[in-house]
Order: structure tokens, then C-alpha cells, then sequence
């Protein structure tokens, strides 16, 4: 078995820009062991993908659902797991601190930490630097170093300030980040900017406009991923079919269920 430590260090080691790392969002076993099958160098958790199996909304997993769900993620393949932890389950720095120690205990090689909640939405953004340096302090405390990914939650909780968002990303690096993301990001130049404005690998979230990643890799990108987005195209996938069978009473949705079940197959063998 591969330790936390050296999946730690693999898992940084991807990050490089201009050769964006492709990092599929896992949300469950079989999931995770499906994705790992079909060659990919990491996974990540998904927060909405996995409170989806749990028949709920994104932001209602309790730290400790999310934690168990990523030690399933991190037992079902060798290769390096990041854990999306929404805002480390916690207001203040100790909280985040504890949940980025506890992330380590179960085996992740990274996880992330935002600088929003529902109450009270977006931290200020000294409040927010605090918390990325108390959960930085704790993931690079002991012998692995848990790659700490810090988001800017602005463009996609109805805020779209670049200027912002850069500055917050920058705070972040300076408070000890590993990685920088700020989801919702959608246009090149966008995009380019904060690759030229940060010191740190970015990672981009692959949205229906999002440039494909041939573009990525020329602004500079270090990884993208997908969020919830492979979930719900499975939970997609369902609606099509069942919808085809109701309405219509055919089966061509059977074609992709005979790709589904070779695919798992080969994973589960």
C-alpha cells in the first residue's frame, strides 16, 4: 500500500502548469473505482455528487458523512484522492485546522477549503486568510503533506468580481496554499489573468463554456476537474432513460447500459 505521504507528494507533483492534471469527481466506491480504471492520475470527491446518493442538496453533508465517503473514495484505489470539504465544516480557524488533520487520518492526499458558508455567505476576506492558514498550519504539520487547495467562491455565489477573487487568491497562497481555484471562472482571459496574477498552481472547474482543455493548458492551467458535473450527467443518463421507457416504450437506452456494464466489469474485476 502506498502511504498518505507519498500519495501526498504524487498528488502535488501533478500540478503543472500548462499540463493540466484531469481530475474526475468520484462520489462513491464504484465510481471511483470505474474512474480509476479508465486512467486518470487522481480523484477528487465531490460534495453535490455525493449528498445526491444521500437524496439531498449540496451544502447539507455533515463533516463527518463527508469524511467517511472520502476514506471509502481513498480505500477504492491506489491513486491520490483530494477531498472537496466545502469550508473544512467550520467558521473559525481551529475548526478548519481539526478538519484537515482529520482528512489526514483517513488517507487523502489534498482536500479544499472555501471561503463561504451559508451563514454568513462570503467571509471577509481576513477572516476567510485566517482560516486557509490555520488549515494550511495543520495539513503541512506532519510527515505528508496534505495539499491544501483554497477556493474563491465569489463567481459562483453571485458575485463575479475578478479583481476580488484575485486578491483573495493571492491571500490564500500567501497564507500557505498549495493549490488555488476559483470556481466559475468561464473565459480565457479570465482564466489567463489569474494564472499571471497568483504564485501557485490553479485549477479550473470544467463548465459547459469553459475553454477545452487544449486552451487551458495554454493560459497556464494546472488542473482541472469537474465538480458534481459526472454525477448528475449518471443521474441525466437515468432521467433519459426512464423517461424513454415511459413515455415512449422503446429500449434504446440500452446501448449505454451494455457500455456501463462492460465498463464495470473491467473496474470490478
Amino acid at each position: 500500500m502506498t502511504s498518505q505521504a507519498d500519495k501526498a507528494q504524487r498528488f502535488l507533483a501533478l500540478h503543472r502548469p500548462g499540463e493540466p492534471l484531469l481530475m474526475p469527481n468520484p462520489w462513491d466506491l464504484g465510481s471511483a473505482r470505474l474512474l480509476a480504471s479508465l486512467g486518470f492520475e487522481a480523484l477528487a470527491t465531490t460534495s453535490s455528487g455525493f449528498a445526491a446518493t444521500l437524496g439531498r442538496n449540496d451544502g447539507s453533508v455533515t463533516r463527518d458523512e463527508a469524511l467517511v465517503n472520502a476514506a471509502v473514495i481513498v480505500a477504492a484505489t491506489d491513486l491520490p484522492v483530494s477531498a472537496d470539504l466545502e469550508n473544512a465544516y467550520a467558521d473559525d480557524p481551529a475548526g478548519a485546522a481539526e478538519t484537515m488533520r482529520l482528512a489526514i487520518e483517513v488517507g487523502l492526499a489534498g482536500a479544499s477549503i472555501e471561503d463561504f458558508a451559508e451563514e454568513p455567505g462570503i467571509y471577509d476576506i481576513g477572516q476567510a486568510t485566517e482560516r486557509v492558514a490555520a488549515a494550511a498550519e495543520a495539513a503541512h504539520a506532519g510527515p505528508g503533506r496534505l495539499v491544501l487547495t483554497a477556493r474563491a467562491e465569489n463567481f459562483i455565489r453571485g458575485n463575479p468580481d475578478l479583481a476580488d477573487t484575485i486578491a483573495r487568491l493571492q491571500a490564500y497562497s500567501e497564507a500557505g496554499a498549495d493549490v488555488l481555484y476559483a470556481p466559475g471562472l468561464r473565459s480565457f482571459e479570465d482564466i489567463s489573468q489569474v494564472v499571471r496574477e497568483v504564485d501557485r498552481p490553479v485549477n479550473v472547474l470544467a463548465l459547459d463554456d469553459t475553454p477545452p482543455v487544449a486552451e487551458m493548458a495554454r493560459a497556464g492551467v494546472a488542473r482541472i476537474s469537474v465538480g458534481g458535473g459526472f454525477a448528475f450527467a449518471a443521474l441525466g443518463a437515468v432521467v433519459a432513460a426512464a423517461n424513454e421507457l415511459r413515455e415512449q416504450g422503446t429500449y434504446g437506452w440500452r446501448a449505454g447500459a451494455a457500455a456501463g456494464a462492460v465498463a464495470a466489469r473491467r473496474a470490478f474485476g
